[in-house]
Order: structure tokens, then sequence, then C-alpha cells
């Protein structure tokens, strides 16, 4: 079922392609960095290190990509927001059943790594980040209307928040060699729905090039 299908050498071209694969579905959207966010989803040790049973082989790859982002999001003073997904026997509800384990604050691994440890933090109980959390309080106080997805995993948590996400009125921008999941099955079919009506897909460069142009204060 996993299986690493970004690598250092591919991850430009195979997200390329499977932009290419998706264009006639997707709707253009201006970027406009003076009304976003960056989120980014469950980047935890229990994903990322590869002694966990829960390692996402690809989710390595994306990192160095995501940590651009971040740096520069926060370079240009716009929000940057990270989850932390926690479970315990009274909020996990159908998680418990479904997975072999939970997610629980007292495992090492259920820690964010370093690199986004000092990100305004979300602590969700669920795949959706929106769910009985202040994540939609603290993106309308900042006025966002845009967010900029990324993080783990593809057709789990991104999903679910990135629908949530829509319901809510906030755009959603989907950098797909920005997430990852299981299986390049499982990365593109969910990229494939989501170009249908929630979200527009993207490459991490594209906004990387509309990031670098900003200025605060230009809208």
């Amino acid at each position: 079922m996993k299986e690493q299908y970004f690598t250092e050498e591919t991850i430009e071209m195979e997200s390329k392609q499977m932009l290419d694969k998706i264009k006639s579905f997707s709707r253009k959207q201006l970027f406009k960095p003076s009304k976003s966010a960056l989120l980014i989803l469950d980047m935890q040790r229990y994903f990322l290190d590869p002694k966990s049973h829960a390692f996402i082989p690809s989710a390595p790859i994306i990192l160095p990509r995501i940590k651009m982002l971040a740096k520069l999001f926060e370079d240009r003073n716009l929000p940057v927001f990270t989850t932390r997904h926690l479970n315990s026997d009274d909020n996990a509800k159908l998680m418990k059943t479904w997975w072999r384990d939970m997610i629980r604050e007292d495992n090492p691994m259920s820690e964010i790594i370093s690199d986004f440890s000092s990100y305004t933090m979300i602590v969700k109980h669920q795949y959706d980040a929106f769910y009985n959390t202040s994540l939609e309080e603290n993106l309308k106080e900042r006025k966002v209307e845009q967010i900029v997805v990324t993080g783990v995993m593809t057709h789990l948590c991104v999903e679910s928040t990135i629908r949530s996400a829509f319901i809510r009125g906030f755009t959603v921008f989907l950098p797909i060699d920005g997430t990852a999941t299981y299986s390049k099955d499982f990365h593109l079919s969910s990229i494939l729905n989501l170009s249908h009506g929630f979200a527009i897909p993207t490459l991490t460069k594209d906004l990387e090039e509309i990031l670098e142009g900003y200025t605060n204060g230009e809208t």
C-alpha cells in the first residue's frame, strides 16, 4: 500500500505531470498574498519518522518546499498555522476504531517537528482542522480570505480540511508538491476530486514566485 512516489529527483516532474492531468477540471484564481495564510497540517514525527508504523515515505521529500513557503510567509508577516493531531479515548470517536492506534499526547512521536514548532499551533482531534478548533476564528481575526494548505495526509486530513474551508468561504490553494500521503493513487485521486469544486491546484514554485514579488501592504 505504501510507496515513495516523490523523490528528490522526481518530485518536480511528477507534480507537474499531475497538474497537467487535472488542469482541465480546475478553475483559475488569482493568489493574493495579503489575503492569505499558510496552513501546515500534521507534520509530526508520527508521520515523518521512518521508525513509525505510520511513516509516509514521500513526506520528507515535500518538507523543503513547505519550509520554503513558511519562510516566505513569515518574512512577509503573513500568518502561518500548523496543526498537531492528538487523540484521547474521549475525543477520538471513530478514529479509534479505524486505525491501529491513536496519536496520544504522551507519545513523543506526536510532536510537531522542530521546523514548524514556532508557528501558531492548532490542536485537532479529527481529520478536519476546523472541527472543534479555533482555526476559523484565528483566520477571520487576521482577515484571511485565502488559504494555502500543505502537509499530510492528502486524502485524509488535507482533503477533509479543504472541503471544510470551502464551506466556510475560504478560497484554497493546494500545492501538489506540498502535500503527501501513502500512495500516488491516493494523492492524485484526492487532488483530482478537490480540483473540481473545492481547491485550486498549484505548484510551490508558482506560489514562491508570487510571494517573492510581494511587499507588505500590497493588495
